[in-house]
């Protein structure tokens, strides 16, 4: 480890109230230094510089499934295999990588370089099927830009592909207003497209004020469970003598979701408006955004607009010339999809590994460092501008009683035109899906909020409106707004067992009916898709998964239970089908 790196860590820790929160980024230091693997001597120094017990430094770095623990090639290539990218085809780039390599996932080629690896959702879902290299994403691959893309690679250089069509579309212009406008991440075009606008409008009125209007607004979460934001607000424990933080959860990781990538690529300053907004309005002057791993480069496009933001007087401290400071961290996570839950998301912002809470107490009484905490998503956070400059009436005007305002729906799978479309909640479910160019093919069955929401039948998700309580009636929810569509022709069973398969695989491994009852789930898809299951195995996988429901420490076991269940019970003629 060199001197200038321990300086950087050095530098890292410093930004941060407690120094064990430098771990993680320490660690990704560390590993890209490395070459793409943190060595003992590495964890050792580590350790050392944060005041961290070694045993906890490699418990960390085991957990996460972005730290490796073993030698990988100069470049390592990470083929997305989860549900849309399934559907999308990425099995045929993994087919055709293993034959041009020679390679299986997992290995490595003779050379040292490239190793091949399957992975979970990249919340790359509407642009399948992606390669990750190292920390860089290269979508919509087919074989013949795959080819184009090691024959670069072999020539040491990491090549710029020809674009290809990434949809979207918005009736609202709120959220995706600035996406595919040239430069919209500069605080320059932000501002010429009314950016900023919102601010001092906030700064002149009282934090009690600016919280009432989003209360009254009914803003309700966009993270997946819809609970309202200004109620959440009001939960926050006072005088208690601590500081207060505002944490932002970009840790992007329900497979069939890709929506908080787009204002974080597209729109930086809006977030970063919304939160100096929110921020201002719960009495926080620290905000972190918790990002996920992957989004290496989105990690630096926030860096660089959270920089202009303070340039401008528009974050950091006394901003505006008010009083009030206000700065925001951006955190690194490390590949857990747990740590999307809060209180996972908050053990690992301190540098722990990212196990879920017991809650009660709620974060808003003890949260990241025993301090009162608001945690809210990306969306959610990038509504408040709007809510601040036209008022909470405006914002009702969008959507139906009860849910209120724009929604971006990331539409992947079998449809003509895969992308993200901001349309206001409570537009019906066949509007999206012209949006996106209309079913390719017969709708067979649709998922309609990221993959831990019970699926629905084409009978069923016929007339569907889009917003929480009309999903909620139709058995199913409208949780992150990712929709995956699937066509006839497709095998249900397949879907499920790659859906446990996932789950099983992110289970934190806390709590045994989460831990045991995935992967025993998946042990018995595996056999009946294999052909080799009974009548009995389909009855034990719906026994397991009522059994699960209501029984976990954290929503992980809620979220393959539900969804489990729904595929085995309503197509469950194609699993007998399998046994015998």
């Amino acid at each position: 480890m060199t001197p200038e790196l321990k300086q950087s860590i050095e530098s890292i820790a410093a930004r941060y109230p407690w120094r064990r929160s430098a771990l993680l980024p320490a660690l990704h230091l560390a590993q890209r230094a490395a070459g793409g693997t943190v060595g003992h001597d590495d964890l050792v120094e580590v350790s050392k510089l944060l005041d961290i017990p070694l045993a906890e430094v490699f418990g960390v770095q085991s957990y996460y499934t972005m730290f490796n623990r073993k030698p990988v090639g100069k470049y390592h290539l990470q083929v997305d295999t989860n549900i849309p990218a399934t559907l999308a085809g990425a099995q045929r780039i993994v087919a055709h990588l293993e034959k041009t390599l020679r390679i299986r996932v997992g290995q490595t080629t003779p050379d040292g370089l490239f190793t091949l690896s399957s992975v979970e959702c990249l919340a790359s879902c509407g642009t399948c099927p992606v390669i990750q290299v190292n920390d860089r994403y290269y979508e919509n691959m087919t074989p013949e830009r795959t080819d184009a893309l090691l024959a670069s690679l072999r020539n040491g250089i990491m090549p710029d592909l020809p674009p290809t069509a990434v949809h979207f579309g918005s009736t609202c212009n709120v959220l995706l207003a600035r996406r595919g406008t040239q430069n919209a991440t500069s605080l320059e075009v932000y501002k010429k497209t009314g950016g900023y606008q919102a601010l001092p409008i906030a700064l002149s009125k009282t934090p009690a004020e600016i919280a009432s209007e989003v209360k009254s607004s009914s803003l309700r979460g966009r993270g997946g469970a819809g609970f309202p934001a200004g109620v959440k607000w009001s939960f926050l424990a006072k005088n208690t003598g601590k500081p207060t933080y505002l944490i932002c959860n970009a840790d992007e990781g329900e497979p069939g979701t890709f929506k908080d990538r787009q204002i974080m690529e597209y729109d930086p300053h809006l977030l970063i408006e919304g939160m100096t907004i929110s921020g201002y309005a719960i009495g926080a002057n620290v905000g972190f955004i918790y990002i996920r791993g992957e989004f290496a480069w989105i990690a630096d496009i926030l860096e660089k607009a959270a920089a202009e933001a303070r340039s401008q007087g528009l974050l950091g401290k006394n901003i505006l010339g008010k009083g009030f400071d206000f700065d925001i961290i951006v955190h690194l996570g490390a590949g857990a999809y747990v740590c999307g839950e809060e209180t996972a998301l908050i053990e690992s912002l301190e540098g722990k590994r990212g196990n879920p809470r017991l809650k009660p107490p709620f974060p808003a009484v003890v949260g990241l460092y025993g301090c009162p905490t608001i945690v809210n998503n990306v969306e959610t956070l990038a509504s408040v501008p709007f809510i601040t400059q036209h008022g909470a009436a405006a914002f009702s005007k969008m959507g139906t009683p009860g849910n209120f305002g724009p929604k971006i729906f990331g539409v992947s799978g079998h449809v003509n035109r895969p992308g993200t479309y901001e349309y206001p909640l409570g537009t019906k479910l066949e509007t999206l899906l012209e949006a996106a160019g209309g079913v390719d093919g017969k709708l067979k069955a649709v998922i309609v909020g990221g993959l831990s929401v019970p699926i629905l039948t084409a009978t069923e998700a016929q007339g569907l409106v889009m917003d929480y309580d009309s999903c909620q009636k139709k058995g199913t929810m409208l949780g992150s707004g990712g929709i995956m569509v699937l066509r006839e022709g497709t095998s249900i069973p397949e879907i499920a067992l790659r859906t446990i398969r996932f789950y099983a695989h992110e289970s934190c491994g806390q709590c045994v009916p989460c831990r045991r009852g995935s992967h025993t789930v998946e042990s018995l898809l595996e056999r009946i898709v294999a052909g080799c299951g009974t009548r009995r195995d389909i009855d034990d996988v719906l026994q397991l998964c009522t059994c699960v429901r209501g029984s976990t420490l954290c929503p992980t076991g809620e979220a393959f239970a539900m969804p489990i269940g729904a595929m085995v019970s309503k197509f469950r003629p194609e699993f007998e089908a399998l046994v015998h």
